[in-house]
């Protein structure tokens, strides 16, 4: 299913932390373990668009197994690129295509594996979430084996579609399915975080606050 633009709207205003307990009222585990904010203040909400890749030594793949330019061309502006290399200190993407990705309008990249060339990606700003900041080129050590399958990125299933949220608390993922719900959820506790705040300023104390206020 497609989430709608409306939806995505809503979760532009939602930060990872109150969506993460809209998660835990729908059963899905879908805060990400692992991953570092890259470029500082950033966050990113779109679709995903999934890769899937593999990796081994220098020189057991080729430079065509390299397909950095198919991630790109598979995402449309807004979309959030999410890779599985299942964790591995390799880099999977670099300063140029950080470069290509902004120009084509793409709303960000979550790697559950590693990148490189922070001083380009902090001048282009797009926001990038990975597991490992590293100089070690993937050309012949990587190989991506599917686009807009499946794959697990931080410990967490994402589907081609489903939603992307990261800031500097995380990276949530939303199954499309329950979208609206985690949203709705999100936005209730959000505004309670609100009312919460404005009470403290009040004079209440966090004790009542937390006991007033079930999932700040």
């Amino acid at each position: 299913m497609t989430v709608s633009d409306e939806i995505l709207k809503a979760f532009a205003a939602l930060a990872t932390p109150t969506i993460a307990n809209a998660l835990d009222d729908v059963a899905f585990e879908g805060v990400m373990q692992g991953l570092t904010q890259i470029i500082p203040g950033s966050r990113c909400v779109g679709r995903a668009v999934t890769i899937r890749e593999v990796t081994g030594r220098r020189g057991d793949f080729t430079s065509e197994d390299f397909k950095v330019g198919q991630m790109i061309d598979a995402a449309s502006p807004g979309d959030i690129i999410v890779i599985d290399n299942g964790g591995q200190c390799v880099s999977t993407w670099g300063g140029l295509a950080t470069l290509a990705a902004k120009h084509k309008g793409i709303g960000g990249l979550v790697a559950d594996g590693g990148v490189r060339d922070r001083e380009e990606m902090l001048e282009h700003k797009l926001p990038v979430f990975a597991r490992h900041m590293t100089p070690l080129t993937g050309r012949t050590r990587l190989a991506i084996t599917a686009i807009n399958e499946p794959v697990a990125c931080g410990g967490v299933r994402v589907r081609a579609g489903d939603i992307i949220v990261a800031d500097g608390s995380g990276v949530c993922c939303i199954p499309a399915e329950h979208a609206a719900r985690v949203a709705e959820l999100a936005g209730q506790y959000s505004a309670d975080d609100d009312l919460a705040a404005a009470e403290l300023a009040k004079g209440l104390t966090f004790r009542e606050a937390m006991a007033k206020f079930r999932r700040i």
